[in-house]
């Protein structure tokens, strides 16, 4: 992944960390430090973000495990300095299963918080009235104060978090999916709006909250739009969207003739072929690596991606669309009876569906090439979450997540 490192390795699921988690320790030691409190203390504040953060990992394996229960698999975990990120495979269409999946990771900081407050009740250093932002207190203290944060912060109505996805979820047991999920977004995105009120007009400036608010606006918004567009495909087979007429590639063509034809017309993705077989898609983007690697006179086989996905013809536009984002691929070759008949591109999907809407009088042809596209490229199921705001927080959530 790109601009982060592989810290862990847990049940299969990578744990990453991204190089701008380190502006969150940065910061700590600044603030610290600046403030006269000694290095010690700085020290000390960074341990307890470092711990937190671990919680913000159990919260994420929250979700992962329980998306195993549905046969989900997780791709990876990814910490951010607002949160972290868990990636799924996909997000399921069932409510009660999204419900789970969503409430697992708050349950999770709600187990911390009440084996933080045994021991500190047991220990009796267990102080309600102590202040979270405070210097002073014991670090079980904190991370127990901090962990109801989480929880909090996390289950409010701001889709795409989990309390989004939870509402979302019970409305779709009442609700068409599509409708419930245009709501919970509506309702995300005027949480979106008051956070940044608040972040601009409250108390004090917050300008992480001001950047939490516009991660929450526009996740809720990219949402939407993925979900509008899957259901857009329902009842439509591959063969009425795909790419009949293009051009492919023999695997002993050089870059040099790949480059050619790239330049010539306007596909950028082209399938592999040996004799009448299909052995791979050489992609622009593997293109330009096996250029500037191995130069023009390296072979289309030395540079494709060998033994793509494909589809069928009578497959369902929807299960198709779904594998190209789960394989996050551009290009998904069409066979029928293993012979290759077609070709279903993002920019051909798009395509499709605004004509096929503009044919039905809709205004949504002018907009849902442009969502389809977006959806596409998405992680194929993302659920984010937050860290606490205010002192600290983490790309997945909005505060501590």
């Amino acid at each position: 992944m790109s601009w982060s490192w592989k810290i862990a390795t847990v049940r299969g699921i990578g744990v990453y960390l991204h190089a701008t988690f380190w502006l969150v320790v940065a910061w700590i030691l600044f603030v610290y430090l600046a403030t006269g409190q000694g290095l010690f203390a700085a020290l000390q504040g960074v341990a307890v973000v470092l711990l937190l953060f671990l919680c913000v990992v159990l919260h994420e394996f929250g979700h992962a495990l329980a998306a195993q229960r549905y046969g989900i698999q997780t791709r990876d975990i990814t910490l951010y300095p607002i949160g972290g990120v868990a990636r799924l495979e996909r997000i399921p269409r069932n409510p009660s299963q999204e419900l789970v999946i969503a409430l697992a990771g708050p349950a999770v900081n709600v187990l911390i918080a009440g084996g933080l407050a045994l021991i500190l009740l047991a220990t009796k250093a267990f102080d309600g009235t102590e202040q979270l932002v405070s210097g002073e207190g014991n670090v079980l203290r904190k991370l127990f104060w901090m962990n109801l944060l989480i929880v909090g912060f996390n289950m409010l109505p701001a889709f795409p978090m989990d309390g989004g996805r939870v509402l979302r979820a019970l409305m779709a047991q009442r609700m068409e999916y599509g409708r419930a999920t245009q709501l919970a977004s509506t309702v995300g995105q005027g949480m979106a709006f008051l956070m940044g009120l608040y972040g601009l007009f409250g108390p004090s400036p917050q300008p992480m909250l001001l950047f939490i608010a516009f991660f929450v606006y526009v996740g809720a918004g990219q949402e939407a739009a993925m979900v509008e567009t899957e259901l857009a495909f329902r009842g439509i087979p591959v063969r009425e969207a795909m790419v009949h007429r293009f051009r492919t590639l023999a695997v002993t063509d050089s870059l040099a003739i790949a480059t050619q034809q790239l330049l010539a017309g306007s596909q950028l993705d082209f399938p592999v072929t040996e004799g009448e077989r299909l052995v791979g898609v050489l992609t622009r983007t593997r293109l330009i690596e096996g250029l500037s690697q191995q130069g023009l006179a390296a072979t289309v086989g030395e540079a494709m991606l060998p033994s793509p996905p494909s589809t069928s013809p009578e497959q369902s536009l929807e299960e198709t669309f779904q594998q190209m984002r789960e394989a996050e691929t551009s290009i998904m070759p069409v066979l029928d009876n293993g012979r290759l008949v077609g070709m279903l591109t993002l920019e051909n999907i798009g395509e499709f569906l605004m004509v096929r809407n503009a044919l039905q009088g809709t205004r949504r042809g002018r907009t849902l090439p442009v969502a389809a596209r977006l959806a596409a490229t998405q992680p194929a199921g993302e659920i984010v979450d937050a860290a606490a705001p205010g002192g600290y927080h983490a790309p997945r959530r909005r505060g501590l997540g």
